[in-house]
């Protein structure tokens, strides 16, 4: 929770001058914020622009067990698009959260 905070925070304050995320470039915002893309899971973070709202970029955690997955996806994610479009009312992650250890979650965040 607390890398996601981070990760959000670092992407906020490199592309907050600028309308939209599709800037985002993985590798550059990492390195630019000092974080390493590697997740406790076993797995990396991932930052995605949202194709259909450049004014969101999307985190994605890669590589949970379903557990984790689980876990992950029903987390209230206070910050995200989804949580506030939601009234609260839900966690503002998504995934598919099936056996194995490949599983991913996104959250959305930006306008």
């Amino acid at each position: 929770t607390d890398d996601v905070v981070t990760i959000v925070s670092g992407v906020r304050g490199l592309l907050g001058d600028y309308d939209d995320f599709s800037n985002i470039d993985n590798a550059t915002i990492f390195a630019a914020m000092s974080v390493d893309n590697k997740n406790p899971y076993g797995g990396t973070y991932e930052l995605a622009v949202d194709s259909t709202n450049t004014r969101q970029f999307i985190v994605r955690i890669k590589g949970l067990s379903k557990s984790d997955c689980e876990a992950l996806v029903t987390k209230a994610w206070t910050d995200s698009v989804g949580y506030i479009v939601s009234n609260h009312k839900e966690s503002g992650a998504s995934g598919n959260c099936v056996d194995g250890n490949a599983n991913v979650v996104s959250i959305t965040y930006g306008e």
